[in-house]
């Protein structure tokens, strides 16, 4: 059931046509209570707003990891899990399931509601050797390894509870311009990231076709927000602040540049679904 709003996170005042949802000071606070509003109708909407395409771009930063048996694979802003399983079954196939190295994945969020459905999907996936994870005992990281294949834990993209250098892939999907402070997250992704390792962002983008354009902005702006809220029965803005946060964020040449700034080399660009999506590739040297 959605959580109870007596105070929308987002109103319509907040969301003008000369508002920037990102500049407001207790970003993350409101971020939090949205998405606890959202989090038992997030799978669903996701589905059915990309009309099935969201797997799949997760699928393409997947890939886009180029993961190694034994990369430590990290997902910021993990949500219910999507992007962390993906993850997880690609590890999996990599390794042989006697030699499957445990502790090689972990899911990071902010919002507790979004990891209680992470949990119980977890526990859905018929993967033998997923053991269970518990919120009330979260995974614990040291710089050698994580202790166990799947994990879920809640933590900060701005304060990660990672030891430096520890991780091999560092993922966000749909999430970065939600942080309160996007700046400082990367640089938390360059500074766990091991020499060699890579960032994995997944985001929404402004398709550079006009025709798309068009359409995807008067889907994004003018469709979605109410059928999703609908579908969420949210009084929270939810569904008003996404299109919002999409169309005040910065795009792709801004992405790069933040890349760059904290020391991310020969960032990559992949547009998925004719740039509806787009995914970037960092390296650390």
């Amino acid at each position: 059931m959605p959580s109870e709003s007596p105070t929308p996170a987002w109103s319509d005042d907040d969301l003008r046509a000369d508002a920037n949802p990102h500049a407001e000071a207790d970003k993350a606070k409101r971020v939090e209570q949205m998405f606890s509003a959202i989090a038992h109708a997030y799978d669903l909407n996701n589905r059915l707003h990309s009309m099935w395409r969201d797997q799949a771009w997760r699928r393409a930063a997947v890939r886009m990891a180029e993961l190694k048996p034994d990369d430590v694979v990290l997902d910021v802003a993990c949500g219910t899990g999507d992007l962390t399983f993906e993850f997880g079954k690609a590890l999996r196939e990599l390794n042989k399931p006697d030699t499957f190295d445990m502790g090689q994945v972990v899911g990071v969020d902010f919002t507790h509601a979004m990891l209680v459905h992470a949990k119980d999907k977890a526990r859905s996936i018929p993967w033998p050797w997923l053991p269970k994870v518990s919120l009330s005992n979260p995974v614990l990281v040291n710089p050698a390894r994580f202790n166990t294949a799947v994990g879920l834990t809640r933590g900060d993209a701005m304060r990660l509870p990672v030891a430096d250098k520890s991780v091999d892939v560092i993922s966000i999907a749909f999430g970065i311009r939600n942080v309160a402070d996007p700046l400082a997250a990367m640089g938390e992704f360059y500074r766990v990231l091991r020499p060699g390792g890579r960032v994995i962002i997944l985001e929404f983008s402004t398709p550079t076709n006009p025709v798309i354009r068009f359409f995807d902005r008067i889907y994004r702006e003018k469709v979605m927000p109410i059928t999703a809220s609908l579908i969420a029965r949210d009084k929270s803005g939810a569904y008003k602040y996404l299109p919002k946060s999409v169309s005040t964020f910065i795009d792709r040449a801004g992405m790069v540049e933040m890349m760059q700034t904290v020391g991310f080399k020969d960032p990559t660009i992949k547009p998925l679904t004719f740039g509806v999506a787009v995914c970037y590739r960092g390296m650390k040297t």
